[in-house]
């Protein structure tokens, strides 16, 4: 109802944008990937035609991103979350938290894609800024140290020094997190889960799991 209402207006329009924004997650949100990605990349077109900011532009861009990522599509996820990535660069600098934010979602999905070489160089260049800008108890840091000790330990070429250096990262952020957020806490949980998947690496490759 609330993208027909709008859709006769003028492209320039802001509230037909927002309509549209909102139409977007709504379809995301239930699943409906494809009707999500038609309209995301409409959406895409209107504002590069209409000269948007780039601050809006690399938001839609992040969410064609999960949409591409959803629908299986982990090569232009990729691509896309690299180009958001290097415009938030560009356009905030390496402090800023949606900068941060976006190198963090760019190495997940090549992790994911299992291009653990290129998924651990985009984390080493994140990880020091990140901690120096957010701090030890931060949500985005103690998720960015997990995803880099899961590179470690799923890559096929790991040493076993990585595998160990996974482990202690896993216990250490673990710990953090349980102290911040509480043990029942959805992310200690996942950590927890990744600390024992990286033991098991561990002892699989015959050290002390």
């Amino acid at each position: 109802a609330c993208w027909k209402t709008y859709v006769g207006r003028p492209e320039t329009v802001g509230i037909r944008l927002m309509a549209m924004s909102m139409l977007g997650n709504g379809l995301f949100l239930a699943d409906h990937h494809e009707e999500a990605l038609s309209l995301r990349e409409a959406e895409l077109a209107i504002l590069r035609r209409n000269g948007a900011s780039e601050h809006n532009i690399l938001a839609v861009q992040a969410n064609l991103a999960m949409t591409y990522e959803e629908l299986g599509r982990g090569e232009q996820a990729s691509q896309m979350e690299r180009d958001v990535y290097r415009g938030r660069l560009k356009l905030n600098g390496e402090e800023h938290e949606m900068t941060l934010r976006a190198a963090f979602n760019y190495a997940s999905t090549l992790a994911r894609l299992k291009r653990f070489a290129e998924a651990k160089s985009v984390m080493r260049r994140t990880m020091p800024v990140a901690r120096r800008v957010l701090g030890d108890s931060h949500d985005l840091w103690l998720k960015l140290r997990r995803a880099y000790a899961q590179t470690l330990y799923h890559d096929a070429s790991a040493t076993l020094a990585d595998v160990r250096e996974a482990v202690t990262t896993l216990e250490d952020t673990a710990r953090t997190a349980q102290r911040v957020f509480g043990r029942a806490h959805p992310m200690v949980v996942e950590l927890e889960r990744s600390l024992r998947g990286s033991r098991e690496a561990l002892s699989a490759r015959g050290g002390n799991g």
